[in-house]
């Protein structure tokens, strides 16, 4: 045995002692839905403010339903990759559906947005190339540019100006800007006009990732470019999620025929996992009908009402409020132990609201991160706002 070798159990158990101290420790609890909005948490109930199921859908009969009646008829798995013999009328289907509400020419169904964006990024990018992306980004956005090896830059959250010296810089070099719709952890928007025009001066692909916007935003649920007057045409690659606002599992990205024929060459997180179950694809395409119609205008609406709810009883008891208009409404609390004591404190009041800490968000800006669904009812909201005022005015600063 080698004495020079570092053993890296060691070097593990101090780098999880590190995470301890510094109240970053994460651990699973067990959680197990008994409504739309509540949970038992290991246990005991509480009133939900921390789930992405943004139209509370993912409960709905008529998704149960559809996976119920394809679970019969084709069984679980879809038994291997979509290139070898799973891609199933199921997913093809979906494809054809969510293309046409995209108002895109063909869309690529991936077992979920994870994957999706690593597959995007190391399909379509290499070596030499360059990928410019917002600060505040994903971490799939960010790893998939790594796999890729093109040259990642990024640029401070929200400015297309940073986008554009970072693209300057490199003018030569063939070049994909990615950002996130809605951002995951502040609930903000990507200035996209701005970054679209950018790009087509530049000849740079733009990406959008729009797992928080789509279903949620813009006319029938188009996503955050919708809701923001952009047309399809105004950018390359619209990738979103069916695990949030559509209550399912999986993700889609939607482009000019093109380049989803590239992807589909190139994509290994797509060429080399096996398919979503029919069923899953079957359940996506009764959300995907619920959300294009009056219920899902409708479930829209009421998710609007329960954030503005919030957001004036939050601001007239002066809580740490962002500029978010969308359903993720953080507070930025600053500490990491802060954070935690004040996730702690609400749970012990029945509500499930989760801290998130570093390296999710920056250094400093550890917060509770509350969503809302269009299941909540004003009770539920006026209840979270009373129990965050005596929470977060017992806290230790």
């Amino acid at each position: 045995m080698s004495d020079a070798r570092p053993p890296l159990r060691q070097r593990l158990a101090q780098q999880d002692e590190a995470l301890r101290q510094a109240s970053r420790w994460r651990q699973l609890r067990r959680w197990q839905p008994v409504s739309p909005t509540r949970a038992l948490r290991d246990g005991a109930p509480l009133t939900l403010f921390c789930e992405n199921d943004y139209l509370g859908l993912a409960g709905h009969r008529a998704l149960r339903e559809a996976a119920a009646r394809a679970l019969d008829a084709d069984g679980v798995g879809a038994r291997s990759a979509h290139l070898i013999a799973g891609h199933h009328p199921e997913h093809a289907a979906l494809e054809e559906e969510v293309a046409d509400w995209l108002g895109r020419e063909r869309a690529l169904l991936f077992g979920s947005g994870y994957l999706a964006n690593l597959g995007i990024l190391q399909g379509l990018l290499q070596p030499g190339d360059l990928c410019v992306q917002d600060r505040l980004n994903h971490a799939c956005l960010l790893d998939g540019a790594r796999l890729s090896g093109a040259e990642l830059r990024r640029y401070p959250h929200g400015e297309p100006e940073g986008a554009a010296r970072q693209l300057a810089a490199r003018p030569a070099a063939p070049a994909l800007l990615a950002t996130d719709g809605v951002f995951s952890m502040d609930g903000d928007l990507a200035p996209l006009p701005e970054l679209s025009a950018l790009c087509r001066r530049e000849q740079a692909l733009l990406l959008v990732d729009d797992a928080h916007g789509a279903g949620v935003l813009g006319s029938e649920g188009r996503g955050s470019a919708d809701h923001l007057g952009l047309r399809p045409a105004a950018f390359d690659l619209h990738m979103i999620t069916l695990g949030k606002a559509l209550g399912c599992y999986g993700a889609l990205v939607a482009g000019d025929s093109t380049l989803i024929d590239s992807l589909l060459q190139r994509a290994r997180s797509y060429l080399f996992a096996t398919a979503l179950p029919p069923a899953i694809a079957a359940a996506a395409r009764a959300a995907l009908r619920l959300v294009r119609g009056e219920e899902g205008a409708a479930r829209r609406a009421q998710l609007a009402a329960m954030v503005e709810r919030f957001r004036a009883g939050a601001l007239n008891l002066g809580l740490p409020l962002e500029r978010s208009q969308t359903a993720i409404q953080p507070l930025l609390l600053g500490g990491d132990a802060r954070a935690v004591a004040a996730a702690e404190a609400l749970a012990t009041r029945g509500f499930g609201v989760v801290a998130i800490r570093p390296p999710t968000v920056p250094e400093g800006s550890a917060r509770l991160r509350i969503t809302f669904s269009a299941a909540h009812q004003p009770e539920q909201v006026d209840s979270l706002i009373e129990a965050l005022g005596a929470v977060l005015g017992d806290l230790p600063e």
